[in-house]
């Protein structure tokens, strides 16, 4: 059979159809681990008095960071390469009951069932610990590519601009303190219960007993770990009909309930399938058997041999 252009252009054609149907017949699934550790982080008892954030601070050896002309204590704008987690403030709408239209929000690491990080980094330096799901970062295998910064959705790594020497920072739920039988410094020293520690099957649960309060009610909400049985009464005020993080690309480890939409607290709005898993599918459909590096090599030792009879 004489090649031609148009036959080669066919086949082509069909071999992408062919790589497209495997595409879709390939599933992939991530799962969460059997001791998954998290946070549930309620915007309603939050009292933006950043003691989280103090605590981070501490237990992660981290320098203040100043913004504005405040120059006397720690007063961050957003999370950065010396700041792990923050408290940000919105100022809007009142919730569904009237209540203050004054909120906050914890942004940190979210540490994903399947990180878009970890599936980005081409050294393992970032990893998901088997056990607990951590999301963790390896400073020493880093070479500071800065792919994790690009792939990650909620704009969490950070990078040392400012260091001769730079890395990639980013909460890792303070898991040297969790080795040691603690649990992460932010929990740990907020307040009010609205940082809630432990494991992610129990915080689940108990984000959707809150959504089933009746507003305007008093509960004894779990504090600092939710294993220990420590509570603190509140009134319970009312809460968008939404565990941000339950199903958000997978699933994450860190979960958040608010009063108001999470779009207007400058959350993203983020499909249920990972990104991970949705590149990792295509890059291995299309590199199974090197299928397609062939045949781009077959198509263009063609065009070239073609070129060169002429």
């Amino acid at each position: 059979m004489t090649i031609t252009r148009r036959n080669l252009f066919k086949a082509a054609a069909c071999s992408g159809l062919l790589v497209a149907s495997g595409v879709s017949a390939q599933v992939r699934e991530k799962t969460l681990p059997p001791a998954a550790l998290g946070i549930l982080y309620d915007s309603t008892i939050c009292i933006g008095c950043q003691a989280c954030m103090s605590g981070c601070k501490q237990a992660n050896n981290m320098k203040p960071e100043h913004s504005g002309d405040q120059q006397i204590w720690d007063n961050p704008r957003d999370l950065s390469a010396r700041t792990l987690t923050v408290i940000k403030k919105y100022e809007g709408d009142s919730t569904a009951g009237g209540e203050d239209n004054c909120h906050f929000i914890k942004r940190q690491c979210m540490h994903c069932i399947d990180p878009a990080c970890v599936s980005a980094c081409p050294v393992s330096a970032m990893q998901k610990e088997h056990e607990t799901g951590i999301v963790t970062h390896n400073k020493d295998a880093c070479i500071g590519c800065r792919y994790c910064m690009v792939a990650c959705p909620y704009n969490i790594p950070k990078f040392e601009w400012d260091n001769p020497f730079p890395q990639i920072v980013k909460c890792q739920l303070c898991s040297h303190r969790i080795a040691k039988g603690g649990i992460s410094a932010c929990c740990e020293t907020c307040p009010t219960g609205a940082s809630l520690f432990g494991p992610v099957e129990l915080l689940q649960q108990e984000a959707k007993r809150r959504l089933e309060l009746t507003p305007g009610t008093t509960y004894n909400y779990p504090i600092n770990d939710i294993r220990t049985k420590k509570t603190t009464s509140h009134t319970v005020g009312h809460y968008q009909d939404w565990i941000y993080g339950e199903k958000e690309l997978g699933g994450t480890q860190v979960m958040l309930l608010a009063g108001v939409d999470f779009h207007k607290l400058e959350l993203p709005d983020l499909p249920e399938e990972s990104y991970a898993g949705m590149s990792e599918n295509i890059q291995h459909t299309l590199y199974k058997g090197m299928a397609l590096p062939i045949g781009l090599l077959a198509a263009l030792i063609y065009f070239v041999k073609r070129n060169t009879e002429e």
